[in-house]
């Protein structure tokens, strides 16, 4: 039979008594086996009295409770890490003071007085309520993923507005000024307008130094973003005291790593994952906000038609750097190297650092262009830049770092090694070499699907002439179809056919 609780009890006893000849205090307590005061005290109310608790006198502890209190109201300006704890409250009261106190006792004085202790004014936080349009908020936050099935470390960049709950996220290798920049572009694109204010912590791709109070020392990347785009950062408290500032994005990586990053994803490109962030937010558009009545999607189709509009042009993310090529015609950006074409080697070229990308430019001309390379000491290389180095050393091509690259993103082809192979076997190893590097520079004038037929067209004829292999591709290009694309809005760059009559005026005809 189940236990009773207090209240049931109460209700029985109450019921007995409920008759107009009920049984007397005394009977009461001898059929339920309680004590007549209990039986009192159920008359007189249904709710069941709460509990006294007794104040038990300490006469060993009582005389040290002011000293105790005394300790543990300096804890408040002391540094975290270096205030008293019960242990070493007991120790300090016996080895300085001579009191014969048990640590027990201490142990629960001192967990008392803690428990009743309030929070200072200044950590209390006061609710907020955001107009729509008004502000978003920035973070940083740490995702694993695995590319090609190796665990690896990234950063996701979030922007989320404070009004909506409408947020953007995206994921980079580092934390670079270039990728903070480019994330921002990226965001508000990707809202079709942006807020008036934005509030950051003290992150150094926008600040230099922190300053007193609220003065920061910017970057002049981050001026000049803010410039073009014409929003207010609101920059908060250093550390853990400024975390409240920007609680609405504090813990949305979190989120959003174990709502949509569980189980780990595992991709082959960092394209790829962010196409599944993409695809995350899409789902979030449809979660609503706690005590919010409406969607994300939908509070923000409101939120939409007051965010500021965009400026007509682009801001460039990219940073203007200039480097050095050294004599394996490489550049070094940010400890990774990339290939530039031979001609390049011992020069200085300007280099264009993206988030995603590395362009090495001849003035305005684009000579490579490569996606940035992850880890330090990575190389990215491009069999072409190095064609013209082949030509006068043929036998560095079979060990070259270009030539392994190609082979494992699919530019050097099996068509490629077929050609290779059978010029080496008729030609020689040298003569055979550079006649593929012939074939290999016909990419530069077509395209790649063309010069495979032409490879395939000549060894078909049983010929390694790179001439017999530029004249297959031509054909191969010939017999491709020319679409016809007849749009009618074109009609108006139309010109009417010349008329010839005003020479014959001038040669005295007609």
């Amino acid at each position: 039979m189940a236990q009773r609780s207090k209240v049931e009890l109460f209700e029985e006893i109450r019921r007995a008594e409920a008759g107009t000849e009920g049984p007397s205090i005394r009977e009461l307590s001898r059929k339920f086996g309680v004590h007549r005061r209990t039986v009192r005290l159920a008359l007189e109310s249904p709710v069941p009295p709460s509990r006294r608790v007794s104040v038990r006198p300490s006469p060993a502890l009582g005389p040290w409770k002011g000293t105790i209190d005394r300790w543990l109201a300096e804890d408040q300006t002391a540094p975290r890490k270096q205030r008293h704890t019960a242990r070493r409250i007991f120790e300090r009261l016996t080895e300085e003071h001579d009191a014969e106190v048990s640590e027990t006792s201490v142990r629960r004085y001192v967990a008392a007085v803690k428990k009743q202790r309030t929070l200072p004014l200044a950590e209390v936080c006061v609710p907020q309520s955001h107009p729509l349009g008004e502000e978003a908020e920035v973070d940083f936050g740490q995702v694993s993923f695995r590319l090609f099935g190796v665990l690896v470390e990234a950063w996701m960049f979030v922007i989320r507005l404070s009004a909506s709950g409408k947020a953007f996220h995206r994921v980079y290798f580092n934390q670079a000024q270039e990728v903070f920049l480019d994330s921002h572009v990226r965001a508000f694109d990707h809202f079709g307008g942006l807020p008036m204010r934005v509030r950051y912590d003290n992150l150094k791709p926008a600040v230099v130094r922190v300053m007193k109070g609220r003065g920061r020392i910017e970057t002049d990347r981050f001026i000049a973003l803010r410039s073009h785009y014409g929003f207010e950062s609101f920059f908060c408290q250093p550390g853990v005291k400024g975390a409240h500032e920007k609680g609405g994005v504090e813990g949305e990586v979190g989120r959003f790593r174990r709502r949509h990053m569980v189980p780990m994803p595992d991709v082959g490109s960092l394209a790829e994952l962010n196409e599944l962030v993409a695809a995350g937010d899409e789902r979030d558009d449809r979660r609503h906000v706690n005590g919010r009545h409406l969607s994300v999607a939908e509070h923000f189709s409101a939120e939409r038609p007051l965010l500021r509009p965009l400026p007509a042009e682009c801001f460039d993310v990219t940073l203007a750097l200039n480097c050095r090529v050294d004599t394996k015609s490489r550049i070094c950006v940010r400890q990774c190297f990339y290939s530039v074409p031979v001609r390049y080697a011992g020069r200085r070229v300007d280099v264009a650092l993206g988030a995603d990308s590395v362009a090495a430019l001849d003035g305005s001309m684009v000579v490579a262009r490569h996606p940035r390379a992850v880890g330090k000491g990575a190389e990215t290389l491009t069999l072409d830049h190095y064609l013209e180095v082949l030509a006068i050393k043929p036998g560095a091509l079979a060990g070259a770092s270009a030539l392994v690259a190609a082979r494992r993103s699919g530019v050097f082809t099996s068509a490629h090694e077929r050609f290779w192979k059978a010029a080496r076997r008729r030609l020689g190893d040298q003569a055979g070499t550079r006649a593929l590097v012939d074939v290999l520079l016909l990419h530069r004038g077509m395209p790649a699907g063309t010069v495979v037929a032409g490879i395939e067209g000549a060894l078909s004829a049983d010929s390694v002439d790179p001439a017999v292999v530029a004249v297959e591709a031509r054909r191969s290009g010939d017999r491709l179809p020319v679409t016809v694309v007849m749009d009618q809005s074109l009609a108006v760059f139309d010109r009417p056919p010349p008329a010839l009559d005003c020479y014959d005026v001038l040669l005295g005809v007609g």
